[in-house]
C-alpha cells in the first residue's frame, strides 16, 4: 500500500488541480518482479503517479453544462475503476496485482479555487432559482385553479384573462422574489 504524491495537473477541461491516489497492490508472479523490472516498487510508484496524471488529463474535474459527464468529483467509483484497470495494465509487466486505486486528494489548485468556487456558487443559486420558479408556476397555477373552482361552486371568482395574467405577475414576484414583499394593494384596478 502506498499513497502517491499529490501532482498539480491540468483536468480536461484545462484547469489545474491537486490529486493524488491511494494504491493496494500485491506481487502475484515473483519472476516478472525479479527479471521484468529493475526495481517492481519503484516501477509501480512511478507508473501510479503516471495513471493518475493521465487520469486527471482525462477527467473533468465537475460538470454544470452536461449532468451525465462523467467527472473527477461526481463519479468517484467509475473514476476509481478505470484508474485500477490502467494501473493493472501498467503493472503486469511487474508481476503486481493492483487490488485497489482510489483518488484521496482532488481539489482545485490554490491559484484557481477561489474563482472555481464563485463559479459553483453561481451554479448552485442558478439552480436553486430555478427551482424556486418551478414551485412558483405551479402555486400560481393551483392558486388560480382554486379561486375559479372555489370550495363548493357558487363562491367562485372567475378571472378574464387580463387578471389571470395580472394575479399571475403579481403571485409569481411574490413568490419568486429573494427579498421581503411589502402588499400594496391598488384599488383603482377593482372597479374596472
Amino acid at each position: 500500500n502506498f499513497t502517491t504524491q499529490t501532482a498539480k495537473v491540468n483536468y480536461a477541461n484545462g484547469n489545474p488541480i491537486e490529486i493524488g491516489a491511494v494504491v493496494v497492490w500485491r506481487v502475484v508472479d515473483v519472476a516478472k518482479a525479479v527479471f521484468g523490472v529493475e526495481n517492481f516498487t519503484n516501477y509501480v510508484h512511478t507508473q501510479s503517479e503516471a495513471a493518475v496524471r493521465n487520469l486527471a488529463r482525462s477527467y473533468p474535474y465537475d460538470s454544470f453544462e452536461d449532468e451525465n459527464e462523467i467527472t473527477l468529483i461526481g463519479d468517484a467509483s467509475e473514476v476509481n475503476d478505470n484508474l485500477r484497470t490502467e494501473l493493472q495494465e501498467r503493472a503486469t509487466a511487474a508481476g503486481v496485482e493492483i487490488l485497489e486505486a482510489r483518488l484521496n486528494d482532488l481539489a482545485y489548485a490554490p491559484e484557481i479555487a477561489e474563482a472555481m468556487l464563485r463559479r459553483q456558487q453561481a451554479a448552485a443559486i442558478v439552480a436553486a432559482r430555478a427551482k424556486i420558479v418551478e414551485g412558483a408556476v405551479l402555486m400560481v397555477r393551483e392558486a388560480i385553479d382554486a379561486l375559479e373552482e372555489g370550495t363548493d361552486g357558487s363562491d367562485a371568482i372567475n378571472l378574464d384573462d387580463e387578471r389571470k395574467a395580472t394575479f399571475a405577475s403579481n403571485l409569481m414576484t411574490v413568490i419568486a422574489s429573494d427579498a421581503p414583499t411589502a402588499p400594496v394593494v391598488n384599488v383603482g384596478t377593482l372597479t374596472r
